[in-house]
């Protein structure tokens, strides 16, 4: 497979992400999802609204989310508008809890685990998508960046217990005690990420937002202080690039806080996702770095 391009940018302002994403030179058309986390209450590392409303307004896209499989303020769709609310991304734009109304199978074609990824129902209903994600550590994945915004994040409530346990079980409630072993999840997160591209015909671009570096994720509602000074932004049509060069700025910095981060993803052996789905085709690491400083 030839080099993927990945942009990069190390101003995190509204005028860099619509230029990062200019560059990249896919247009998004039609109706337009951008896939976000709107945080979990108690967290504060999210996407900032007034940074991402500009290129959210120039491609008058919907901010597109799903509810959670775990406990807490986003678990139930009246409570995930409250937050939704609270964080003021209905300030920016229209908004959709895309599984509000239930969710729908769509194929896996290649999986080892899961035939069938479920989505919010409400996918159907855009023509394109922009992943827009915060790239962090995670407790469970290691690190969240396009790959898993892309498979958790658009997996409904269901889903995600159904991707979480590897194709066991689609009920939260069961989730915690069908945790498979740690490579067969992460394997589960790629093979969602097929589904979901399949899906969309491949009309998705995905940008990186590298600030806020803590070793938790947005899901968290009480996520250890950021550890490492803020990157950059890297964007690309291709997720596995995007996600792989953002984690190479992590492992190529001098940071204090480096160690700790890369403790975080090896111990959940995160770079498996990415490899994983590098073998399932939809991405290469062999990448181009293409500064725009």
């Amino acid at each position: 497979m030839e080099k993927s391009k990945v942009y990069f940018t190390k101003e995190i302002t509204p005028e860099s992400l619509i230029k990062i994403y200019e560059k990249v030179g896919k247009e998004l058309t039609g109706k337009v999802a951008i896939k976000i986390s709107t945080g979990e209450p108690g967290g504060h590392n999210f996407l900032n609204p007034n940074l991402i409303k500009d290129l959210v307004q120039k491609l008058n896209g919907t901010i597109v989310e799903c509810n959670t499989a775990y406990e807490g303020r986003r678990n139930t769709t009246q409570e995930h508008w409250k937050a939704i609310r609270e964080h003021g991304f209905m300030d920016i734009a229209k908004v959709d809890i895309m599984d509000e109304e239930g969710d729908m199978p769509i194929p896996v074609k290649n999986g080892t685990h899961l035939k069938e990824n479920y989505v919010g129902i409400h996918l159907k209903n855009y023509d394109s998508m922009l992943m827009l994600s915060h790239f962090k550590g995670h407790a469970m994945g290691g690190f969240g960046g396009a790959l898993k915004n892309m498979s958790i994040g658009v997996a409904s409530s269901e889903g995600k217990s159904w991707i979480h346990t590897a194709g066991k079980t689609r009920k939260p409630a069961e989730l915690w005690t069908n945790l498979p072993e740690q490579d067969s999840f992460l394997e589960s997160m790629a093979e969602a990420d097929e589904s979901v591209i399949n899906y969309m015909n491949g009309n998705i671009v995905y940008i990186n937002v590298i600030n806020n570096l803590s070793i938790d994720c947005d899901c968290d509602s009480n996520p250890e202080a950021p550890c490492m000074a803020d990157i950059g932004i890297t964007a690309s049509v291709d997720p596995v690039a995007c996600d792989k060069a953002s984690l190479d700025f992590i492992y190529n910095s001098n940071d204090n806080g480096r160690d700790h981060f890369i403790e975080r993803v090896e111990s959940r052996h995160g770079i498996h996702t990415i490899e994983h789905a590098e073998e399932l085709g939809i991405g290469t690491t062999n990448y181009e770095l293409i500064n725009l400083d």
